[in-house]
């Protein structure tokens, strides 16, 4: 049972849990858990039961599949704020289809998923906010699957540099190491390595250590190498 003001308050703002009648909100909470996790920590394995959704406090974690030939691919970084295997709730899908673990210590809210949906079906217009809300979702997903289908691997680092957030300054901060990105591209950590030093070399990018400040970002668009 969820019971800090600090975490409900967090909990209230999140997109899952704000347009919920407080009673119901109440009914969530006091069935939820704090998890924490320390670097490292497994949450659930690819293949568990899948009866818990969950939304980060604070932390990082990543999604990890496991493919049929025993290859491993990053599939997502949850950052704090974030929520992930909610969607299972409604495709029926009864097994964890990833590993997740935790990057670095991190706190978790655990939500019991099948009390969750029960609640949602006798709050139908609630569904329909959800509903735009995994559709942007799914638009994340498609670009990702569309990077994955580009043949060339520079291709691939260069959409991905473009799709990547910017700071204020226009900087991209790498939150993961570059070993994970790699994975979720597709690529082996030391081809994405040398088409970032490519990229360097022909003045492209600046990069200091997680910062990557992009240099000429139409000649950059056309890059092929």
């Amino acid at each position: 049972m969820l019971s800090e003001p600090a975490i409900l308050a967090t909990l209230r703002q999140h997109h899952l849990f704000n347009r919920l009648p407080e009673p119901a909100f109440q009914e969530v909470c006091g069935l939820a858990n704090l998890r924490r996790l320390e670097a490292g920590d497994c949450l659930f394995h690819q293949g568990d039961a899948a009866e818990r959704f969950y939304l980060v406090m604070d932390g990082q974690m990543k999604l990890i599949r496991t493919l049929p030939e025993g290859q491993e691919k990053l599939v997502e970084v949850i950052h704090s704020g974030q929520s992930f295997a909610e969607a299972l709730l409604f495709s029926g899908t009864r097994f964890y289809p990833v590993t997740a673990s935790a990057l670095r210590s991190s706190s978790l809210v655990s939500i019991d998923g099948v009390h969750y949906r029960h609640l949602l079906e006798s709050q139908p217009k609630i569904c329909l906010d959800l509903l735009a809300s995994f559709s942007i979702r799914l638009h994340q997903r498609l670009n990702e699957i569309d990077t994955l289908t580009l043949a060339n691997a520079s291709r691939r680092v260069v959409r991905f540099l473009d799709q990547a957030p910017q700071s204020a300054n226009g900087d991209i901060q790498l939150s993961v190491s570059k070993r994970l990105i790699a994975s979720q591209l597709g690529i082996q950590p030391e081809t994405f390595s040398r088409i970032l030093h490519r990229l360097i070399d022909a003045g492209l990018i600046a990069m200091q250590q997680r910062t990557i400040q992009i240099l000429d970002r139409s000649s950059l668009a056309s890059y092929c190498d």
